[in-house]
């Protein structure tokens, strides 16, 4: 089939390459113009790579975008994540119209960090959708849904490069040939089971270290590899990866007050909340360095008692004796 591929970054990118592996004819390439300073784009790079037509237009919106897409004469146009608008005066311009993928079980999650949102809420699946797109964000028809379940330790990152990218690699390839044969079927989205969430960024991704066990547990998750949930440490932002949950069964689990850390390892360090402890495994901090959660306590001299989530100097480590008198305070 004749198509053009409208998206940027890696997954536009592999849904690219998977489209000319299996001998389809790509007519052209939309990206988003790079800005200064950033990575080059992926997806560019291999539409470059490949000699294809390649646009780079600040907006879908307008005459060059729908001039652009109507001289390439494609029986269909292939979202593969789009961050700009594209207007129905744009998507129906292809004989067979316009699919878009989504990594959330439309109508949940809709919006932009919707991979985010599942992990950080403590659901057990997500999965993605392949949609017909309209002036609405991530409000159109579904054409095919895949689901994936979501584990107690994955992360962003394992829920997405694991799953999401490529199932939805091949469920755009999928959804194009139900489509362009017309065997496809567009389903109305419930808006009675419709949700949408905005950006996860720092706002949202700052730990409060009063909050259940489980509720850190699932932000740090939901966060990791980005936007990274964060606290500080003598005034200094650091950002916590690779978490593991320890519950506490009975009162004398618990040692220390929430947000403090009760014991540095030889790999990690623990931190105390409510139900338990929270053990980190990596940490990035504010100058971008990463390290093991226990090289990060030595670089600050933190020992147990050490608050986190504090902006001045953290306190001085705490002696055995106060660690007690702490258990039995709380």
């Amino acid at each position: 089939m004749r198509i053009a591929i409208i998206g940027q970054q890696a997954f536009g990118k592999s849904v690219l390459e998977a489209f000319l592996a299996r001998g389809d004819d790509i007519a052209g390439v939309f990206c988003a113009p790079e800005k200064p300073g950033s990575r080059p784009d992926p997806l560019r790079l291999a539409a470059e790579e490949h000699g294809l037509k390649l646009f780079q237009l600040p907006s879908l919106k307008g005459e060059a975008a729908e001039t652009a897409l109507r001289e390439l004469d494609v029986e269909l146009a292939v979202m593969a994540y789009v961050l700009q608008f594209a207007p129905q005066t744009f998507v129906n311009i292809p004989k067979h119209g316009t699919i878009q993928y989504h990594p959330s079980l439309l109508p949940k999650y809709r919006g932009p960090s919707s991979i985010n949102w599942p992990l950080i809420k403590g659901d057990g699946q997500t999965g993605l959708t392949i949609f017909r797109p309209t002036d609405g964000l991530d409000e159109g028809p579904i054409l095919l849904q895949v689901t994936v379940g979501i584990g107690p330790e994955d992360t962003l990152g394992t829920v997405y490069f694991d799953r999401l990218f490529p199932l939805g690699v091949q469920a755009m390839l999928d959804a194009s040939d139900l489509v362009v044969s017309g065997r496809h079927q567009e389903i109305p989205q419930d808006e009675s089971q419709a949700s949408y969430e905005g950006w996860c960024k720092d706002a949202e991704a700052k730990i409060n270290w009063n909050s259940h066990i489980d509720t850190i547990h699932n932000l740090i998750r939901g966060c990791d590899p980005a936007p990274g949930a964060w606290t500080t440490v003598d005034g200094e932002k650091i950002r916590l990866f690779e978490v593991r949950k320890h519950s506490a069964r009975k009162f004398a689990d618990v040692v220390g007050k929430p947000g403090e850390i009760s014991w540095v390892g030889d790999k990690s360090l623990q931190v105390t909340v409510q139900g338990g402890n929270l053990e980190i495994f990596k940490v990035r901090t504010e100058a971008g360095t990463k390290m093991s959660g226990a090289e990060f306590a030595k670089s600050k001299g933190l020992l147990a008692g050490s608050k986190l989530g504090t902006d001045a100097p953290a306190a001085k480590p705490a002696s055995p004796a106060k660690v007690e008198k702490d258990v039995a305070d709380a």
